[in-house]
């Protein structure tokens, strides 16, 4: 049925949102008992997929498939090459992609799914590991499985018993859990993750400094020793309205302060440029270095009223420069 003419009343709509709220609490209580309920199989999955020398494949026909390919995306994303393989396409020809250095996790609530009947023979019949998430450790998956992930006997959330609830639910929070507890075993962090994730506005938020920030000869630098004059000339070639203090003389390149276009305003006099830069510059400015996000770069220049930031090292070593305009480029606002 799409649909009817039935006009809703108030009653109907409160019975709905009662029913609604009964779905998530028995999804809740199946998810906590499926917590309770790991264990040793789920330690002996894990040492399986991070001794892979190939790729997790992932698999399963209807609902249980389309947590599977979010399995499969969420593994691929955390340093764990993975790809779902559809049962109907694998057995006609696709089993090609499934290879002896491969693990196999299938999915299947009943285990019985007459689809997999073709990737599970050919695992078998490859000494291909399989893992399987389902909740009859008797079925055909269940008995073929070299690793039987079990889902708790949870009656399903819908009203009628048909539509897969509870259970795809369990499958996806045990993905979930596989995924992450993998993520900690691999020593998995967000900078990995960004090479993962580089683009949209998750990939940005983990950009880094030091993956924007200008260094070289692109820095406005100057020696300690020089006049305004020379400063001045040395920041409106650079084009970063600041300039960067350094004994370019030593090798520890120590950033002594800054020059700034605010400094210039508060120091304007017909005698400025004549002055030695160590009289006009800003001592101990505020700077940053170069493995901080660039979002915090972004705040702290939000924070001071300043556009860019001297990028440095644990001993106030000057590397660098980021500009409010290198992450607006990169989307970081």
């Amino acid at each position: 049925m799409h649909g009817n003419d039935t006009i809703l009343d108030e009653k109907s709509i409160e019975k709905a949102l009662i029913l609604g709220r009964k779905v998530v609490e028995q999804e809740a209580h199946a998810l906590l008992n499926l917590s309770h309920s790991l264990g040793e199989e789920f330690k002996n999955a894990l040492k399986l997929i991070y001794a892979c020398e190939g790729r997790l494949v992932v698999t399963g026909m209807g609902k249980s498939g389309h947590i599977g390919k979010k399995i499969a995306a969420t593994m691929s994303s955390i340093g764990t090459p993975s790809f779902f393989l559809h049962p109907a396409e694998a057995s006609h020809g696709d089993l090609g992609a499934l290879t002896k250095h491969d693990v196999l996790l299938a999915l299947s609530n009943s285990g019985e799914s007459q689809e997999l009947v073709d990737i599970i023979k050919f695992a078998t019949r490859h000494t291909i590991k399989i893992i399987s998430i389902t909740k009859n450790p008797k079925s055909l998956l269940g008995a073929q499985s070299d690793i039987c992930l079990l889902l708790p006997n949870e009656v399903e959330a819908c009203p009628i018993g048909c539509a897969p609830t509870s259970s795809t639910t369990m499958s996806l929070a045990l993905g979930d859990a596989l995924s992450m507890a993998l993520l900690d075993l691999r020593g998995f962090n967000a900078h990995d993750f960004h090479d993962f994730h580089p683009g949209g506005k998750l990939g940005n938020s983990l950009v880094r400094v030091s993956n924007i920030m200008h260094s070289g000869e692109k820095l406005p630098v100057m020696n300690p020793t020089a006049s305004m004059a020379e400063a001045v000339v040395e920041m409106t070639s650079k084009g970063f309205g600041c300039i960067a203090i350094v004994d370019m003389n030593a090798k520890s390149r120590e950033l002594l302060g800054i020059i700034a276009d605010g400094d210039l305003r508060r120091h304007m006099s017909t005698k400025l440029l004549e002055k030695n830069v160590l009289e006009i510059m800003t001592k101990n400015p505020t700077t940053i270095h170069a493995d901080a996000l660039a979002s915090k770069a972004v705040g702290l220049m939000n924070e001071k009223g300043i556009t860019s930031l001297m990028v440095v090292d644990d001993n106030n070593n000057l590397e660098g420069l980021v500009h409010m305009h290198d992450c607006l480029r990169v989307g970081i606002h």
